[in-house]
């Protein structure tokens, strides 16, 4: 198993996206119309920083996630936040400051902060824009994500089943229906990446593929009105997988991720791996305290998080699962057993205080850390052994992962 804890950061910044020995032709192929705002265009910038290593059994963090604010945060103040890139930070005289380069900067810069600590930074995600977003990893791999939209309708159907499976298999969702789908191309550097004048993919060549594809599913009726979908299940695993061969053949990719409400989604990999991910929500309190610690060693470790009184949070859960894919169904997993199990595994938690209501953080602080591994093997359990990576985010700045290596 592999933990991680991602701290999410924000800054805003302006930037112009050219590189000044290139043609204006070849500007704008690569970067688009912006690369004309001479003066630069601005974004609200998200970055996560990601770690892991072990978890302190005492305390139950894997890295105190004060530790990670202040240090990196006080990087994003001074180098990057209500900057102008290009001009502000030396960095980026040379390079233009796309998603991917700022993406790889933070890690540079960020990393050798954290030298004397037993975690390790392993990645920095950043997101410029709802369509747009990169993540340097520590191995030198880096990704380009583009988001894009499109309504459909559709029949949930095999045309490879017969008329009574279908309607126990999907239910009432074999009646014409509709979802405001949202899709992320993902592209991976095929070798180290280093800082570069050229995005992982020019914007002519994404911008096609982009337009291609909206123009082929937008308001559509999938069963019926999109040709290269014929006689195949409409599922949302088997749309995905029709959407990574359709956007692979103009732009080599490594992996979509298809949701068809915010709360679920499918993924295909280039190795044509399928997984199906659920997101769920649960609420209840806490206090983080660790029973070997004296009360002020308590206050000082956690904070305000140690308040004798507990405090609480929303939760948010999100479950991925993999499987081996049945083509004459379309499935990975029966959506309503997947939901089902998530639920239960859920239920015991909800309403509760963690501490004093339930068996599991008895002996343990209920860490973010701790809690997602509790969570790990009730779920798993209940789905056969499939689950692949577990996420929880306590609030929208602290993510804790758990993922099957």
């Amino acid at each position: 198993m592999l933990l991680t804890v991602s701290k999410r950061l924000e800054f805003s910044a302006s930037r112009r996206l050219h590189v000044d020995h290139w043609s204006d032709i070849e500007n704008l192929a690569a970067f688009g119309p912006e690369t004309s705002a001479r003066y630069g265009s601005g974004r609200n910038y998200v970055a996560y920083f990601v770690f892991t290593g072990p978890v302190d059994p005492a305390t139950g963090m894997l890295i105190n996630i004060s530790e990670i604010k202040e240090r990196a945060g006080r990087i994003v103040r001074q180098r990057f936040d209500h900057k102008f890139l290009n001009e502000d930070n030396s960095s980026f005289r040379a390079v233009p400051p796309t998603a991917e380069n700022i993406a790889r900067q933070l890690y540079v810069d960020v990393a050798p902060l954290f030298s004397d600590n037993v975690a390790t930074l392993v990645a920095c995600h950043l997101t410029e824009s709802s369509e747009r977003s990169a993540t340097f990893y520590s191995n030198g791999a880096c990704e380009a994500n583009y988001w894009f939209e499109f309504s459909a309708a559709r029949k949930t159907t095999s045309p490879r089943l017969s008329a009574e499976e279908n309607a126990r298999l999907f239910g009432s969702a074999t009646s014409i229906h509709g979802h405001n789908y949202r899709v992320r191309l993902t592209y991976r550097s095929p070798k180290a990446f280093s800082a570069q004048d050229l995005p992982l993919v020019g914007h002519d060549a994404i911008h096609a593929c982009l337009r291609a594809l909206h123009e082929e599913l937008d308001h559509r009726y999938l069963n019926k009105d999109v040709a290269g979908l014929a006689n195949h299940p409409i599922t949302t695993e088997s749309l995905a997988h029709y959407i990574y061969q359709r956007a692979n053949s103009m732009t080599p990719l490594d992996r979509v991720r298809l949701h068809e409400r915010a709360d679920f989604f499918a993924e295909v990999w280039k190795d044509r791996a399928v997984f199906l991910g659920m997101r769920m929500a649960f609420h209840a309190a806490h206090r983080l305290r660790a029973a070997t610690l004296s009360d002020a060693e308590n206050a000082k470790l956690y904070g305000k998080c140690n308040n004798p009184l507990g405090h609480g949070h929303g939760y948010l859960t999100e479950t991925t699962i993999g499987s081996d894919y049945d083509e004459r169904s379309g499935t990975l997993y029966d959506f309503v057993e997947f939901r089902k199990a998530i639920q239960e595994s859920l239920e015991p938690w909800r309403d509760r205080h963690l501490d004093l209501e339930t068996e599991d953080f008895r002996n343990a602080p209920s860490t973010g850390e701790n809690i997602v591994r509790a969570l790990w093997p009730k779920i798993d359990n209940r789905l056969n052994q499939r689950l692949v990576r577990l996420r929880l985010w306590e609030t929208a700045n602290n993510r804790f992962t758990l993922r099957r290596l």
